[in-house]
Order: C-alpha cells, then structure tokens, then sequence
C-alpha cells in the first residue's frame, strides 16, 4: 500500500477517536413498566436529536451523541398512540400530538431534565431534574466518570401517589401526572412572575414544600436552585426514566 494511504488512513483513525470523544453521551434508559416516548427540546441555536421524540420500550435504552455546549430538555411521555404518519397524542407531555416534537415543547405537567453542557465562559455541565412544571414520571441524571463532586439530579418517588386533590390529573380513571401550583392557580405569586419575579418576593408554596420533601434533588419552584442545579464535567450521563427508588 502506498505511503500516502498509510497517513490518509492514520488520519482517519485518529479523526474518529477525536469526534467520539469530543461528543457528550447521553443513555437513555427506560425502567418503567410501559413504553416511554422521551421529547426532546434544544436550546436556541441548537440541532434537535432524533427530530425531537422516539419510542423507548420497558428495559431499552439508547444513546444520544450531543456536542459540547449543547443545551436544552428531556421529558418523559406517557400514554401515546401514533399513527403511520407520526400523529396522534400522548396522556402527559404530549406534543402537538406529534411523535418527534420537532422544535415543540412538552404539554404540563412533565418531569423535565434540563442541561446546559458548557458555554463561553465555563466548561462545566450544568443540569437539573425539574417540577416546576409538574410531574408525570420519576426521572434521574447521573454522570458517569465526572469524578468528585459531581451531583445526581433527580425525583425518583412517585408523585402520584402522593398528589394533592387540587393538583391531580387524571386520564381514563387513572392519575397520570401532577400539577405544580404555578400550573394550577396561574398567578404571578406561584409561578415567581410579574412583581415575584425575584428570589426575594417568591417564595416556595405549601405544595413546593411537599415536592421538595419527597424529591429532594429536584426543582421544587422556579428559584430553588441551591440544592437543585448540579455541575459536573462528565463525559456521559445516565438519564433513567422510573429510576430504582
């Protein structure tokens, strides 16, 4: 073989370890008893995996491949039904009633998993398992191989189980999610907007208190970052849907 094949194909060896190890793994793992479909929300300026939803049956996982300073959120949903053309609807998280959500936010309540994977000014993940919109599913993050100090992001309970009446959300008899309070009562004191729009003014309401009780490592309310946003610098996360409890 000629020399120069020797270096084009060095050169593409070393192409590849620089690409896959330059990539941000995300596993997706569905633990749950049913069939997950997780949405997919990027950030401005960013590509949507997967065009934004895909089927996860119980005991499947899969990989995303993201860049570095990728962001944006992961919800789980549950209780869909397509048709051959991607169209139909979901029980929570449903979006637009399209199987890949293609640029389109999930319905309330949905547990989000949110992440920024770096920026201009820090090399750091920041992410976190959110309520604040409510909740439809037990959800957790965990980076792999970040090494110390790297936090776990999670609600890992069944809010469900738990959900105040006021907040309950029912399909088909079932309780398949639970509001926050902001979704519920739709005012600026519980959704920390308008004149609460601030640590100071907005506070956490009976029902933030619950959520936080029960998930600690979550988002209870829309300023309760303190012991709800993680950092780490990992080269992949475990994202499980229904993590062991």
């Amino acid at each position: 073989m000629p020399e120069s094949s020797n270096h084009f194909i060095i050169f593409l060896f070393f192409s590849c370890i620089f690409v896959s190890t330059d990539a941000i793994q995300l596993v997706l793992v569905n633990n749950c008893k049913e069939t997950i479909w997780p949405g997919i929300l990027a950030g401005a300026g960013h590509e949507t995996p997967r065009d934004g939803g895909f089927p996860l049956n119980c005991g499947e996982q899969t990989t995303l491949e993201l860049p570095e300073r990728w962001s944006g959120r992961i919800w789980p949903r549950q209780g869909c039904c397509f048709d051959e053309t991607g169209k139909g609807s979901c029980q929570t998280g449903d979006c637009s009633g399209l199987l890949q959500c293609q640029g389109v936010g999930g319905n309330p309540p949905a547990t989000l998993v949110e992440m920024t994977l770096g920026g201009p000014t820090s090399g750091l993940h920041y992410y976190d398992v959110s309520l604040v919109d409510g909740f439809n599913v037990p959800v957790s993050m965990v980076p792999i191989g970040g090494g110390v100090g790297c936090g776990v992001a999670a609600c890992e309970a069944d809010l469900n189980v738990c959900c105040p009446a006021a907040l309950v959300v029912k399909k088909e008899g079932k309780v398949v999610g639970c509001k926050s309070a902001c979704l519920a009562a739709k005012t600026d004191r519980y959704c920390c907007t308008g004149e609460f729009g601030d640590p100071k003014s907005c506070k956490p309401t009976i029902f933030a208190h619950l959520f936080k009780a029960i998930c600690p490592r979550a988002y209870s309310y829309a300023f309760d970052d303190a012991s709800s946003l993680k950092t780490c610098r990992a080269p992949r996360y475990l994202i499980t849907f229904c993590p062991p409890n």
